[in-house]
């Protein structure tokens, strides 16, 4: 069936770690560009922009991380050993980045140390979750559904070309957030870096896009086959199509526009990873039916998920409803 329970639940992990790529990633965007502000004046502002927002953001880690776990356990015993020094180096990163977060406003000595690790924090967790992506995508060794891999297999030329895309792609949802949210000098920093991450941005996804053939060339065989062929035509149109909206946007002042065409960009190539990787939930080889736990969980767990996800987004609604419009110097949230 195409919607049985497992692709059910396959499709839901995949919106939550979604969400979590957009709504986190202009977080970790922001701390990447952070060494590029001007003075602490702007970085401050930068930060009180995403203060409201930034804890709720990673609810959907936690939702992603957990549901694989509880849903696809198969899957989840053999990523995670396949990825265990990028999970921790990603967790260590984000944990370093929150402490950071929160010290960087009650600390006076020691106010640049802690602007420094709300940048290194995001730079480590938006690498690590880069690498990961690059070595699900070449797919993992597995033997008896154990990972029968190296510990060194994630570091590859591709992993490391999927993490500076992402890394550049996570810059340019900092910079068009900041545009967003900011104004005077801030918002001109952020739209003049802003312009050039675009091409560099659209340029890696070409690059990506056509690595990921020699990397696994069994994608081939699913992007033109049918009718995933239609999918594969139009997502290269649609990424175009959003491209010009993203720099019209920048260039006539479109500030909504420009940020919800990065968004747009994330999700055309999330689109392109379901593509090449459906039936399977870790390539080469293992399906999502064949992991999926049995569906008396699946039912059990499904109930909850039906109860939490609309609460989940309501409040998140509700929370970037209420803290809207710009943030001027002499806001602050701490």
């Amino acid at each position: 069936m195409l919607f049985d329970l497992a692709t059910i639940w396959a499709a839901i992990i995949a919106f939550a770690v979604l969400a979590y790529v957009c709504l986190d990633g202009f977080d970790l965007g922001i701390g990447i560009l952070f060494p590029f502000l001007k003075n602490r004046d702007e970085r401050h502002l930068a930060m009180n922009t995403i203060a409201p927002v930034w804890d709720g953001n990673e609810t959907w880690l936690v939702m992603g991380g957990g549901g694989l776990f509880a849903v696809f356990p198969l899957a989840y015993a053999i990523v995670m050993p396949a990825l265990y020094p990028l999970i921790i180096a990603m967790l260590l990163g984000l944990i370093f980045r929150g402490v950071a977060f929160e010290f960087v406003h009650r600390s006076t000595r020691m106010q640049a140390f802690w602007e420094w690790g709300f940048a290194i924090g995001s730079m480590v967790a938006a690498l690590a979750q880069g690498l990961a992506l690059g070595a699900l995508v070449q797919g993992i060794t597995m033997e008896q559904r154990f990972f029968a891999g190296g510990t060194w297999d994630w570091l590859t030329p591709f992993s490391g070309l999927t993490a500076l895309a992402l890394m550049v792609g996570y810059a340019l949802l900092g910079a068009t957030w900041l545009n967003l949210r900011t104004e005077g000098a801030t918002q001109a920093r952020a739209l003049a870096a802003a312009k050039p991450l675009v091409l560099a941005f659209v340029g890696l996804i070409g690059a990506v896009s056509l690595a990921t053939v020699f990397v696994r060339p069994e994608y081939m065989a699913r992007w033109f086959g049918w009718p995933t062929i239609v999918f594969s035509l139009a997502v290269p149109l649609l990424v175009l199509a959003v491209t010009w909206a993203l720099w019209t946007g920048l260039r006539d002042g479109r500030e909504g526009r420009a940020f919800l065409a990065v968004l747009a960009l994330f999700v055309l190539g999330f689109a392109g990873l379901g593509i090449s990787f459906y039936p399977n939930i870790v390539p080469p080889g293992l399906t999502i039916a064949e992991a999926a736990a049995p569906d008396t969980s699946l039912k059990f767990l499904l109930v909850g998920a039906v109860v939490l996800i609309p609460l989940i987004l309501s409040y998140t609604a509700y929370s970037y409803w209420v803290f809207r419009g710009k943030v001027k110097p002499e806001h602050g949230y701490h």
